[in-house]
């Protein structure tokens, strides 16, 4: 049975390798105290939330999240980031933690949830076909300097 809950201070390690997985995937290097900067955040939970997925007391997935305004209506929630143990795809941890953010943003007053991959990232599309719409809108970005 998974559980799912927010990230308590004895998750720190095994989010941090979760979390460190999920940049590699993505091909990014990050500081560390990036990493550190999230957990504080996700601590006080008030601007980034963190959730932990767990199946056996084992930490196995993590998704991280936010709230900001709308022009158009109420709050959106941007699912910014989810990461799954490869060993444990497949065994609906994933859906798990989408479906806590959905419920968790619609008591929080949002109207809707969203988030990004890339084209190419099959194994989470696959997922993410069944438990919501792609709506077909494409990603700019511009990086600016630290």
């Amino acid at each position: 049975m998974v559980s799912i809950d927010k990230l308590t201070p004895s998750d720190r390690a095994d989010w941090e390798v979760l979390f460190r997985a999920y940049i590699d995937f993505y091909q990014r290097v990050e500081p560390p105290e990036m990493y550190d900067r999230a957990w504080r955040e996700f601590q006080v939970d008030t601007s980034l939330h963190a959730f932990g997925a767990k199946l056996d007391g084992r930490l196995v997935s993590i998704t991280h999240f936010l709230v900001h305004p709308s022009t158009s209506g109420p709050d959106v929630c941007y699912l910014q980031d989810l990461f799954t143990a490869s060993d444990m795809r497949g065994k609906g941890v994933a859906r798990a933690l989408i479906a806590a953010v959905v419920d968790w943003a619609r008591d929080h007053g949002c109207c809707r949830v969203y988030w990004t991959t890339q084209a190419s990232n099959t194994t989470a599309r696959y997922l993410y076909d069944k438990v919501a719409e792609n709506r077909g809108f494409i990603r700019y970005q511009i990086e600016l300097p630290r």
